[in-house]
């Protein structure tokens, strides 16, 4: 249980969970993803993306930057298991566009909570097209939020962004930066 949000993973009682609390969810089928829909509820998306911000700033903390993506990718997949979310590494997604189809068109990083994608990184500076990146990925997976993530700057405050799709701002004082007074 991680606030409001309830994740099980291979339980027979998923569907019926999910159907209670309007959790949308992933069916997974040759390792290509597809969405099923429902309104997202922006309390749980705070909650998800809050607990992806702590559990990067104590790996950013304890490593510091420097080290290959693919450790960080490892050890924050691993620490938000351990606080009971679902978390999936490297996740093929399909696309159609005018007609063709593309198998695997594109891996996320990672796939938090069947909700929010998380793109890491480990360069010394993000380039304009890494955002760009993310917010494709969100906008073909119809996805309100993602995180950039880049490991590589001194400090995390530096390399931590949030990139919206069609996301009505939230009221959580937890993810409000440069709010006015």
């Amino acid at each position: 249980m991680v606030g409001s949000f309830c994740l099980m993973n291979g339980s027979s009682d998923w569907q019926q969970m999910r159907q209670q609390a309007e959790i949308p969810y992933l069916s997974q089928r040759d390792s290509v993803v597809r969405l099923f829909h429902d309104e997202p509820r922006m309390v749980e998306l705070d909650n998800i993306t809050g607990a992806i911000v702590d559990a990067s700033l104590k790996i950013h903390r304890d490593l510091g930057p420097g080290l290959l993506e693919s450790v960080y990718e490892v050890v924050l997949a691993q620490s938000l298991e351990a606080q009971g979310l679902n978390v999936k590494r490297h996740v093929a997604v399909d696309f159609e566009y005018r007609g063709m189809t593309f198998h695997e068109g594109f891996r996320v990083d990672l796939l938090v909570a069947h909700r929010v994608v998380v793109e890491l990184k480990s360069v010394e500076h993000l380039a304009p097209v890494h955002y760009k990146q993310l917010l494709t990925y969100l906008r073909l997976l119809r996805l309100p939020v993602g995180l950039l993530i880049n490991f590589g700057a001194p400090t995390l405050k530096e390399g931590l962004h949030r990139v919206v799709n069609n996301l009505t701002p939230t009221d959580s004082p937890r993810l409000r930066v440069n709010q006015l007074k």
